[in-house]
């Protein structure tokens, strides 16, 4: 199988990039502001100063995998300057702004940052509810901040090839899509306690739905914004958790021509082994992108296999490093990014309708975000 290579601008333009960027500041360094760290450092190399405004100041150091490097000081590996107050890590004006606390933080923090003329990587969910996101996309887009919100997925060589396909209309007129992806909650961090997790607790934006927000945002990408939604869920394991760990869901789309495209969307934290996948069908065969088996399969309406693509070789960290450097790039150049924050707002308000819909039993109509 060919491993897509790493293509992103700032790969290509170092020089460019450390005259463009030259500090950066991540706001929270859990599991995946580590990754993000890492992927820094990797792009961007010892040009770039690093500084981390940390609250629970976890000890651990992380690699790839999420094991724990023991004895490996996290600030001296990176090189981090770690600033325990807000305020004055952005009195250091940072470039860039890395958003990755838990989910309920994120606005507050990014209107902190645009107000003072930051560029924006957010990791996902936007944030849990909302509250202040239209106007936090009205600043960015006032203030012309290249935005991205993090859904690696987007660069993931099955999603582009998905995008590329439907785009060609291989498959006719598409009749029905399935999105699954499930994964038992305490195997996501094996160096923590479940419980402790952002995911497990409702005051910081977790649970299933908001956590698994991926799948929402790539069947946005792909078939556009939902007319209406409807949702059942909740708690219905016995993880010790206060969110919804189980989210099945329908979503309406609208087609061109006025007609419906129907598509399913489960989410759970209690499957074992993990699956994930998306399943499109159409009047001319169906696309089956695989991410728990690894293998993007195209097949005709007779069932004959007419492609199929191997991704076992292919790096985890891979879509993490080719978003952040399509992200590093559009700062450079000073242009959009994408997904940007209002994609961002879009997966996230879809979302929160579902959650109302598993609240009351209702289906909910998805309203255009203000421009």
């Amino acid at each position: 199988m060919q491993v897509l290579p790493f293509s992103g601008a700032a790969q290509g333009c170092p020089e460019e990039a450390r005259q463009a960027i030259r500090k950066v500041l991540f706001v929270g360094l859990g599991g995946v502001g580590q990754r993000h760290l890492r992927n820094v450092r990797t792009l961007l190399g010892d040009s770039v100063e690093v500084l981390a405004y940390r609250v629970r100041g976890e000890p651990h150091t992380l690699d790839d995998s999420l094991h724990v490097l023991p004895g490996v000081d996290l600030a001296q590996k990176y090189g981090v300057n770690v600033c325990s107050d807000l305020d004055l890590a952005f009195a250091a004006k940072p470039d860039v702004v890395f958003i990755t606390n838990p989910s309920s933080l994120h606005v507050p923090i990014a209107l902190y940052a645009a107000n003072l003329g930051c560029h924006l990587f957010i990791e996902k969910p936007l944030s849990h509810e909302m509250a202040d996101v239209a106007e936090l996309v009205r600043l960015c887009e006032q203030k012309k901040l290249t935005t991205c919100v993090a859904y690696q997925l987007r660069h993931h060589p099955g999603f582009l090839r998905l995008r590329e396909l439907l785009t060609a209309e291989v498959l006719g007129r598409v009749h029905s899509v399935r999105a699954e992806v499930g994964e038992y909650l305490p195997d996501f961090h094996p160096y923590e306690d479940y419980r402790r997790m952002y995911a497990a607790k409702r005051e910081l934006g977790g649970g299933v739905t908001l956590s698994q927000i991926h799948e929402i945002d790539y069947l946005c990408a792909l078939f556009g914004r939902p007319r209406r939604v409807f949702s059942m869920g909740g708690h219905v394991s016995s993880l010790d958790v206060d969110v919804d760990d189980l989210s099945l869901s329908l979503l309406e789309l609208g087609r061109a021509d006025g007609s419906a495209l129907f598509v399913e969307l489960h989410q759970d934290f209690v499957q074992r082994p993990a699956q994930r996948m998306a399943v499109v069908i159409g009047e001319r065969g169906k696309l089956c992108w695989s991410l728990s088996g690894r293998f993007f399969e195209h097949c005709d309406e007779s069932g004959k296999i007419l492609e199929r693509r191997d991704f076992a070789q292919l790096p985890r960290n891979q879509s993490f490093l080719d978003e952040l450097a399509h992200f590093l790039g559009c700062v450079i150049r000073g242009e959009p990014c994408t997904p940007s924050i209002r994609d961002g707002a879009l997966s996230l308000q879809v979302a929160v309708k579902l959650l109302e819909s598993q609240a009351d039993g209702l289906q909910k109509q998805i309203e255009a975000l203000p421009s």
